[in-house]
């Protein structure tokens, strides 16, 4: 299965790692970090919409977060998944 990942551990980022998924096994998403304990339920909603928008309906995202607002993870999100299918996300 391929990965692709997007993101640093710097202040304020986050890094997001994705892994493709078998058709049929939907969304996981596993999240570590300083913000998750607060924010992990609107950090799930941001991805799934960034997921959704994106077309992706089975893939398994990992976030290691270090207090990244919303913005900046729905951009690693795309970058991770763009990347993950071939594009050269910056």
């Amino acid at each position: 299965m391929k990965t692709a990942q997007a993101g640093t551990l710097e202040s304020m980022d986050c890094i997001v790692s994705v892994t493709e998924s078998d058709k049929g096994r939907g969304i996981s998403i596993v999240m570590e970090g300083a913000s998750v304990a607060r924010f992990g339920e609107a950090m799930v909603k941001a991805t799934k919409d960034t997921l959704r928008s994106l077309g992706v309906r089975d893939i398994s995202v990992s976030i290691q977060d270090n207090g990244a607002i919303d913005l900046v993870l729905k951009a690693r999100v795309e970058a991770a998944v763009r990347r993950l299918a071939g594009g050269n996300a910056a």
